[in-house]
């Protein structure tokens, strides 16, 4: 079987999942409200999966899987397997449960907008009171005080004296026996708010306790299947990862839901694959049709599991992912820095592969002694310049100077498209806030909310064979900034030619990533000159 991590289709998957295309655009004429309702949500943006499995005969089945829940809560819809552990059963455990937190929620919600507000209101209210009567007498006596500052000025009698003594140590005694009155009256309503506190603190923790009672019910009895017949809970195959607890949704993608049904027949899955339908959602950069490896972050351990068994195929990465077999080139070098011309496939520092990095090929050339450190890195596929300082020292110092943005970078790429057909101006900035997808890493997704600041000022340099020429210049540093700000519909909507992440994967023929590190200027504080650099592109 392929490996559903990192794959190529096989024709026969292609052509399943054209057929399941045919069958949901037939959908659309349908009358059936539960048909229009899960094309609606399918619209929205669903991961669909198909697997191929061999019966004892050798017979090829065809099963389909759509990604997570429909909309009203379901995981059943005609033609497409089941959950691999269906917890939605109107009657049981798990919605009795469901509904019985859902209750408390609604209790705590009333408790706190009626009662608890109703008593924090006239806390509050009493208090406000209290503290305006406590102000105003402070200002009564302080102009008593000034009073009696002007009469000492002007000359009294010992009797005078006397009585202003005797005046100021009342109105001190006032306000204090006025502060304990107000106290007093404030108290009652004191301990009805500690009271109220306490049990809505008491509701809440019954409800966290409740939720989290349920949630490890689930996770206990969610049971998954391997090639062998054994069976394991979330739970166990989390407990061997350093997450520990399960995430949100795990064992609902379609990878496990196909191959716990394959099982469940007695089929031996031979092929499998996914595939996008509808809208990118949540800010992921995912384009109708195109095939997708599974989620490492819910996926790989399930699947870990899952395909013990299973005779799978090497990973591409292995074996033809555009490992470089080409040296760097060394640009340039002083006793600082050098800049080193990156070829495509090269990791600019050491990674899990055994692969030689760009930090590793100049330690072993210059000598640990040198220090060599990467002042910036870029993507493994990108090629072009990259610079690289000698001793901690010069690191900080160019450091400093990518953090106050005062190295020009000008990248240049192919898009897949006609700009123009797809109504771009010539030129123009992509300000797209990005974080890592910690679920399916190494991906990155937009985020408004929490996402850091990723800015790219672009320019169109002319169009050929339905490619698009750009030049970027991006002014942050982010992670796959430029990929993403090209193929996302809220940027560019045009992937980078081979981009295996973002791009078009069904079709592709390009041999690499078409983007390159062009040039590259600053100016060195050390030496105080100015310095810019410039590398052919490749493509």
């Amino acid at each position: 079987m392929n490996n559903p991590f990192d794959y190529i289709p096989d024709e026969e998957c292609n052509e399943a999942f054209r057929k399941l295309l045919d069958r949901l655009e037939t959908l659309k004429k349908s009358d059936n409200p539960d048909d229009i309702s899960f094309l609606h949500e399918l619209e929205s943006g669903k991961m669909l999966g198909v697997l191929i499995a061999s019966d004892d005969c050798g017979t090829h089945h065809t099963l389909y899987a759509f990604s997570g829940q429909l909309g009203d809560g379901g995981f059943h819809h005609h033609g497409f397997v089941g959950p691999a552990f269906d917890y939605l059963q109107p009657d049981g455990y798990f919605k009795t449960k469901e509904a019985d937190i859902s209750r408390q929620n609604a209790e705590i919600a009333r408790f706190k907008e009626v009662t608890f507000s109703k008593i924090k209101s006239d806390y509050d209210h009493i208090k406000e009171a209290s503290e305006t009567k406590i102000s105003e007498y402070r200002e009564k006596c302080r102009l008593s005080k000034i009073d009696r500052d002007t009469k000492r000025e002007s000359g009294v009698t010992d009797e005078e004296l006397a009585s202003m003594i005797r005046e100021s140590q009342f109105e001190k005694a006032e306000l204090h026996r006025l502060k304990k009155r107000l106290a007093a009256n404030l108290k009652p309503l004191a301990d009805d708010m500690k009271k109220a506190q306490a049990h809505l603190d008491s509701m809440k923790e019954k409800r966290r306790s409740d939720s989290e009672a349920l949630q490890n019910w689930l996770f206990s009895n969610f049971k998954l299947l391997n090639a062998r017949g054994e069976s394991k809970s979330l739970s166990e195959i989390f407990a061997e990862t350093a997450i520990k607890i399960p995430p949100s949704g795990a064992g609902e993608c379609c990878a496990p839901k196909l191959l716990q049904a394959a099982y469940l027949h007695g089929w031996n899955p031979i092929l499998i694959a996914e595939y996008w339908y509808g809208k990118p959602k949540d800010g992921e950069v995912r384009i109708h049709g195109e095939h997708y490896p599974a989620c490492r972050g819910k996926c790989l351990p399930v699947l870990g599991w899952m395909l013990q068994g299973v005779s799978l195929e090497p990973s591409l990465d292995n074996i033809c992912h555009n490992i470089s077999d080409k040296e760097p080139e060394i640009v340039f070098e002083n006793q600082w820095f050098c800049v080193v011309n990156k070829p495509s496939g090269m990791l600019s520092v050491p990674g899990k592969s055994a692969a030689v990095s760009v930090q590793e090929w100049l330690t072993t050339k210059y000598g640990p002694d040198r220090l060599v450190k990467m002042a910036h890195r870029l993507d493994q596929d990108t090629s072009g310049l990259i610079i690289a300082t000698f001793g901690q020292i010069p690191y900080k110092v160019m450091q400093s100077l990518f953090a106050m943005r005062r190295v020009k970078k000008t990248y240049v790429a192919d898009l897949e498209g006609d700009y123009e057909l797809h109504g771009l101006s010539l030129q123009g900035r992509i300000n797209l806030p990005l974080v890592p997808d910690w679920l399916d890493r190494p991906r990155q997704r937009i985020d408004f909310t929490n996402g850091k600041d990723a800015l790219t000022d672009y320019e169109f340099l002319g169009v050929s064979d339905h490619r698009s020429r750009i030049q970027f210049h991006p002014l942050t540093g982010r992670t796959h900034q430029l990929r993403i700000h090209a193929a996302s519909e809220k940027g560019l909507g045009m992937p980078i030619v081979g981009d295996r992440l973002y791009g078009k994967n069904s079709g592709n023929s390009a041999e690499r990533l078409h983007l390159h590190a062009k040039k590259i200027e600053f100016t060195f504080p050390i030496d105080g000159k100015f310095y810019s650099f410039e590398s052919p592109i490749p493509f």
